[in-house]
């Protein structure tokens, strides 16, 4: 259930008593003739501190606000007046828009100064959300369009046209104005935003190119009223005897401080009224009247999305879809361009504006901006898609991020980012994330990698989506599209592997770190079969061998179900390559077949053969001189690796002895041999080590096909 009253997500959201002062304040400005001074002039003095005062205390009524409003712009007092006035607006409930459009008219008399007229502007930027009717405004539309002329007003015209352009907006006369006036003044950002807007409307009305990388189209506008508004509402707040309203979708608690988190309510649309329930008939409107809106604060319902989904108007700023997964949906349905501009637009400007490592001011609102960046996430998620504007807040913010503020959500947000060429994310993302991954905590590299995995596999479902979708068509997905899919995966790999090497150096070859890092390697080993991508990369020699000499079980057992997949997935790839070999047009480089046919040698030499230390040729390998091994006074240090005499693996060798001996305590190592060989490896399959198992039946001839071989037969 939610409320429809006719202020959702402003300060106030009932109706209180008109204070006497307020009451005799209106009075005094309405006996107002002449132009008025202030100073000397204590009685203005006055009326003007109670106005403040009230103001700032609860926000004004919404009639007394539209009289101040004209007050303001009638140019009886001097500009020193007019200037606390307009800054001391706060609506407690919504702004009139019948106050707004006769405020507008103003601007035609002339009697006002341009600093007024300015401030008025940004003003109704501010306020926009609060706007109860706005079908009066958009009828304004060309009014405002008219004032474009005037280059100190232009950027704020240019930002209210943006709130208010529709489909219906867009004519060929205003896209030559607006190109005339770029011609002009050059290419100005206000002009751009709107000219952009236009085009996604229309593209062939706007036959210029335009910069397609996302930026600020416009100055902030708001920071005079932002933190008077959010002192009224938590007052309010406080005070109301009216539940806080519900947001549509899952429960969550309004954040208390930020003005964004105002913009994350639904804003009351123009069809609201004041009463405080829903009239349950109302389920969707008339198919056959194009003129007619379905109100949002009344969209409570899938039901409801199917049968409104013609006639659904979002609101000017976007910023309600985030936690509404109705308008959500509608976002993935409605492949409507502007939508995502608008949200772009809006999210950018937020983030920029609410980032508390880029402004200090902003620092006690760190649990706000961790909660924001949650909702801006679980968007993402339900979009299955990065959003832009987030993306270019991650490059923008990166290089001054300390890695510890808000570290889960930022890093949850590094996993969304959309695929790009490598060379152009990596200065912005992969450098700033690399100095701090060397230099932090063990915890925050399983942190980044853990992220970097996600990335990965958002990429990789962005191409099995993609294959499905051309699956259809007679275009084959096998073209320049997927090489540069495939190149830019294969140096995200490349870049992470090599991290890996480094962190383990660094850390000592943590065993915590070693799990995050096979847990990436696992997704990497099956990308040729689980994403249909033709690529395989295998782990950097600094990341194989401290897993393969872990003292962890886990580890050992998780690196040969690693292999074990490459294997699987060279095989399918080699298969391939002969059945399809006139249209393959991917192919493994002998490289790789090569550096896993060394991986497997050296696997089979540890564990079964043993003899890794004279057969390892890797550069990186272990491979040691018979002297050197005799110094180490070890003895049968051959079969130091060995399923036996693993370090990951003594403790099951004990308990098999035990089990097999329970009179014998001499714990024999070498009683495990011939038959008894044979029921250790049964044994340790029934501990759970599946990838130890996998990887002996699929690697070994003599477990894999004739039990009875030469034992130290091998398969590659």
């Amino acid at each position: 259930m939610f409320t429809t009253n006719r202020d959702a997500g402003s300060p106030l959201s009932w109706s209180r008593p008109i204070p006497e002062s307020v009451a005799r304040m209106r009075g005094a400005w309405r006996g107002v003739q002449d132009h008025v001074p202030l100073r000397r002039n204590r009685v203005l003095q006055k009326h003007l501190a109670t106005a403040e005062s009230v103001a700032l205390q609860s926000g004004l009524p919404p009639d007394a606000l539209g009289e101040l409003l004209n007050v303001a712009l009638s140019g009886k007092h001097a500009d020193a007046v007019n200037t606390r006035l307009l800054k001391c607006l706060i609506p407690a409930s919504v702004v009139p828009g019948c106050s707004v459009v006769s405020a507008v008219s103003w601007l035609c008399v002339g009697k006002c100064s341009s600093s007024t007229e300015l401030l008025f502007l940004r003003w109704l930027i501010a306020m926009f959300d609060f706007i109860d009717h706005k079908e009066q405004l958009y009828a304004l539309y060309g009014f405002f369009f008219f004032f474009l002329q005037d280059e100190k007003l232009c950027p704020y015209i240019c930002h209210i046209l943006y709130l208010l352009t529709r489909r219906e907006s867009v004519k060929p006369f205003r896209v030559r104005k607006l190109l005339d006036l770029q011609a002009k003044m050059g290419m100005q950002p206000h002009l751009q935003a709107l000219l952009s807007l236009y085009k996604l409307f229309y593209p062939a009305l706007v036959s210029i190119t335009l910069p397609a990388k996302m930026k600020t189209y416009f100055k902030n506008s708001e920071s005079l009223w932002k933190a008077a508004i959010n002192g009224v509402r938590q007052r309010n707040q406080r005070t109301s005897p009216v539940s806080q309203q519900l947001i549509l979708g899952p429960t969550r608690l309004q954040s208390r401080k930020r003005k964004w988190n105002t913009q994350l309510i639904l804003p009351a649309s123009s069809s609201s009224t004041s009463n405080t329930t829903v009239s349950k008939e109302v389920s969707h409107v008339d198919i056959f009247s194009p003129t007619e809106s379905f109100p949002l604060e009344k969209l409570c319902t899938f039901s409801q999305l199917l049968q409104n989904i013609h006639c659904l108007e979002f609101p000017s700023r976007m910023s309600s879809v985030l936690r509404n997964p109705l308008l959500l949906h509608y976002i993935n349905c409605i492949k409507d361009e502007s939508i995502y501009l608008r949200l772009n637009y809006w999210m950018g400007q937020a983030l920029q504006e609410e980032c508390i490592w880029c402004k200090v001011d902003n620092q006690l609102y760190e649990e706000d901006f961790k909660d924001f960046l949650d909702t801006v996430y679980k968007a993402e998620c339900f979009l299955q898609e990065g959003i832009s504007s987030c993306e270019e807040f991650l490059y923008k913010s990166l290089p001054l991020w300390d890695g510890s503020c808000c570290r889960l959500q930022v890093l949850r947000l590094v996993s969304w980012i959309p695929l790009n060429s490598f060379s152009e994310v990596k200065p912005y993302l992969c450098e700033p994330l690399a100095q701090l991954f060397f230099t932090s905590s063990l915890y925050f590299k399983c942190s980044v990698l853990e992220s970097l995995k996600e990335l990965l596999q958002n990429w990789l479902n962005w191409h099995v989506m993609q294959l499905d979708m051309e699956s259809n068509s007679e275009i084959s997905p096998l073209n320049t599209t997927l090489s540069g899919l495939v190149n830019c995966v294969a140096e995200l790999i490349h870049f992470v592997g090599q991290l890996c090497a480094v962190a383990l150096r660094l850390e000592s070859n943590a065993t915590f770190l070693l799990h995050f890092i096979l847990d990436f390697y696992e997704t990497v080993c099956d990308i040729y079969l689980k994403y249909n991508l033709p690529l395989l990369v295998l782990p950097p020699a600094g990341v194989f061998y401290p897993a393969l000499l872990s003292m962890d079980s886990v580890i050992l057992n998780q690196l040969c179900y690693i292999i074990y997949r490459y294997r699987t997935n060279l095989v399918a790839a080699k298969e391939s390559e002969l059945v399809k070999k006139a249209i393959l047009q991917f192919k493994f480089s002998s490289q790789t077949y090569q550096e896993y046919n060394q991986y497997i040698m050296v696997m089979v030499g540890c564990l079964w053969t043993s003899s890794a230390f004279q057969k390892d040729i890797h550069p990186q390998g272990i491979c040691l001189d018979t002297e050197v091994l005799e110094k180490t006074r070890v003895q049968e240090f051959r079969n130091s690796f060995n399923i036996v005499y693993h370090p990951a693996l003594t403790g099951y060798a004990i308990l098999f002895l035990e089990q097999a001996w329970p009179h014998d305590k001499t714990l024999d190592f070498s009683l495990i041999k011939g038959k008894k060989w044979n029921w250790y490896l049964e044994y340790l399959y029934t501990q759970g080590l599946e990838g130890l198992k996998f990887f002996i039946e699929s690697s070994i001839s003599r477990v894999s096909q004739t039990p009875k071989a030469k034992k130290g037969s091998v398969h590659i």
